[in-house]
């Protein structure tokens, strides 16, 4: 058995891959390029990614493939239909980041609405110790308690995000295709409408691609928080972009983006060094402890399909 992994750089340079050397021979790559990918899984029987694509174009000529394990939930790199055509299991980790996302995105949205990046550069910069004042208090900043958290997508990450929210006294109030208990549920467009701050937790899929567009942006409440923490393609990341410029969001933090990483020609390049923006590089998902869960799911996938089991098997959905 040949296990072989793409993209190892994604998962980090500090977590140990061994436990995957448990199947058999284990083959690391840190990156692969599209046109390597064929020759790399030579008599591979198992594939681990986690960013990298696997489709026609670059599974072209593998014919010794059996599994591919996503060191992540979303598996939108890969095409299910084409693996399922030449007999591919693929299977992906479910519920390992829901700690470290619901950290992120409340870390983003405190962050925002406390103006911290702002104060703490007062201090870093010399104008607090070369002042009179005890204290300064510009820009205002508002309490989060009292205010409604529209939480889009309701899955592991989301319900977390409500559940911590609530908390910190927050009014919480859902989106989602399948309602739960644990929040007010309304419709997307209620939500943008009425919340103070919102933020995404949607998988992307066909239903969702752009699903926070220019009409539903411009719905939102003046002085409205936006986190993206799902996929950067499930909203208009243009119509984004010049809601945060226009004023109409205040506050915007993002770790996802379509094009990752994203260049010059992205619609948040115009927004880098803003002071009301927090943009991270699709970090979220990742604290060490979170990566050491994921890689613990991914063996146990492995376990699964070698003794004919179908944990976590996304192709038979």
């Amino acid at each position: 058995m040949k296990t072989v992994v793409l993209d190892a750089g994604t998962f980090g340079d500090d977590l140990d891959l061994s436990p995957l050397s448990e199947f058999g021979e284990l083959v690391i790559f840190r990156s692969t390029r599209p046109e390597e990918t064929a020759e790399r899984l030579r008599g591979a029987d198992i594939a681990v990614i986690n960013k990298h694509r696997m489709n026609a174009s670059t599974l072209c000529g593998v014919t010794s493939l059996k599994l591919v394990c996503v060191f992540a939930t979303g598996y939108d790199n890969i095409d299910l239909a084409y693996c399922a055509e030449r007999g591919i299991a693929v299977c992906n980790a479910v519920g390992y980041s829901t700690a470290s996302v619901t950290q992120f995105t409340l870390a983003a949205a405190l962050s925002l609405i406390s103006h911290l990046p702002q104060y703490s550069g007062y201090v870093a910069g010399g104008a607090y110790s070369s002042g009179s004042a005890a204290n300064r208090l510009e820009p205002v900043y508002h309490e989060i308690a009292g205010r409604q958290w529209g939480v889009a997508g309701f899955g592991n990450i989301g319900s977390s995000v409500a559940r911590a929210a609530a908390a910190l006294g927050c009014r919480v109030a859902a989106y989602s295709r399948h309602e739960k208990p644990g929040a007010v549920f309304m419709s997307l467009d209620e939500l943008c409408a009425t919340s103070d701050i919102i933020s995404l937790h949607l998988p992307l899929s066909d239903a969702t691609r752009g699903i926070v567009d220019r009409r539903r942006i411009a719905m939102m409440k003046p002085g409205c928080i936006l986190i993206n923490a799902a996929r950067g393609a499930v909203t208009d990341e243009a119509a984004v972009a010049d809601a945060v410029l226009d004023g109409r969001i205040a506050g915007f933090g993002c770790d996802v983006y379509s094009t990752e990483p994203f260049g010059a020609d992205h619609p948040f390049s115009r927004l880098l060094g803003l002071p009301n923006v927090c943009l991270t590089p699709h970090m979220a998902w990742g604290s060490y402890e979170a990566r050491v869960r994921c890689l613990g799911e991914v063996v146990s996938n492995i376990r699964s399909f070698l003794s004919g089991g179908k944990r976590c098997r996304v192709d038979l959905l």
